[in-house]
């Protein structure tokens, strides 16, 4: 049974790819790697926790010794690695927590894949899951492709970029059998709700305030979760090594135009009057070093690997927003930190 080891797993888009996983490949065996901070949550696999071709470790790649301890008892034949710290006002307020496990954590995994690999690196690889955010900013026009220039304008952006040039340079000083993809904005079920989807969602649900940065201009390309899932296993099983590819939605909106059409769409579920919903959105000071819009060109991934989107974003924001409101229990449940609680008695110690 092949080993395949998914860094990340239980949070929003990691769940998605190892449930696709466990039970696309059951003759794979998936380890699901995760540290359970604030936005990991084994409730989101719920339902394949019990399958036997699913594990899960709890563990921080930033412990260099006990990820090379792993990588020696399970000796993995793939991994996915997904885990990062992502919420960039997040990395506004602490840099260094983003560098340790965004930088340090992946470097740690590739010293350790290098390792076990190093006599027989043959059907081995390390794929590496990277952002849009690497590239800066575009303006009106434009569009990143894979030879785009970085130009990090964020400490969570600039901890990306910098991973994403191990990755690279493992492969081209050591030889590892490398892949990067770097996506667009995701969008889907269990996002945790500190980004704008589920935060404004959940926020229209209970008529608090919908803050927008500056006006609302910043341009987005907007991926459902599920297509992003399934552009990885495209790539993960005939990407080619040493390769990246960019995965995108092809779905540019504003912010503003983006909440406005979510208000809509609210308001309509929740029978309310329309414009209710639209009251709620309040201008805030803009965040530092916002850039001002990203898009993605996909079209290697398309022409080579045969992926594309399935859904427009309408269609998508319809599923994203009638699976919130029919789980206001999960999402009640990671707002209050009740399961970080249940986590820590669960694991204390391990």
């Amino acid at each position: 049974m092949k080993t395949i080891l998914i860094t990340g797993g239980a949070g929003f888009i990691g769940s998605h790819v190892v449930r696709l996983m466990v039970n696309k490949y059951p003759e794979y065996h998936i380890f699901n790697l995760d540290k359970l901070t604030y936005a990991g949550n084994l409730v989101n696999l719920k339902d394949i926790e019990n399958m036997p071709n699913y594990t899960f470790v709890k563990g921080d790649i930033v412990d260099s010794d006990f990820v090379l301890k792993l990588f020696e008892e399970k000796k993995f034949e793939g991994v996915i690695h997904l885990a990062a710290e992502s919420h960039v006002d997040r990395s506004i307020s602490n840099p260094t927590e983003f560098v340790f496990t965004n930088v340090i954590g992946t470097v740690n995994l590739l010293n350790a894949a290098r390792s076990i690999w190093a006599n027989n690196p043959g059907g081995k690889l390390f794929y590496h899951i990277s952002t849009d955010e690497v590239y800066g900013s575009l303006g009106s026009e434009g569009i990143f492709t894979e030879s785009t220039a970085y130009d990090p304008h964020s400490p969570y952006s600039a901890s990306k970029a910098s991973s994403d040039h191990f990755v690279r340079a493992y492969h081209d000083t050591f030889g590892l059998p490398t892949l990067i993809s770097n996506c667009s904005n995701n969008y889907g079920s269990y996002q945790f709700p500190e980004k704008l989807i589920p935060l404004f969602i959940n926020n229209i649900k209970h008529n608090k305030p919908l803050p927008v940065y500056g006006k609302g201009e910043n341009i987005r390309d907007w991926l459902w979760v599920e297509d992003h899932a399934r552009a990885i296993d495209t790539i993960f099983h005939n990407g080619k090594t040493g390769q990246t590819y960019n995965i995108g939605g092809h779905n540019e909106w504003t912010n503003i135009d983006l909440i406005k059409l979510m208000c809509s769409i609210m308001d309509r579920k929740l029978k309310r009057e329309t414009g209710t919903s639209g009251k709620l959105i309040t201008y805030v000071k803009d965040r530092a070093g916002h850039d001002l819009r990203y898009a993605i060109d996909s079209s290697k991934l398309q022409l080579e690997l045969g992926w594309k989107p399935s859904l427009q974003f309408e269609e998508g924001l319809e599923k994203t927003i009638d699976w919130y409101l029919e789980n206001q229990e999960w999402l009640d449940n990671v707002t209050s930190g009740d399961y970080q609680k249940y986590y820590e008695e669960m694991y204390d110690g391990r």
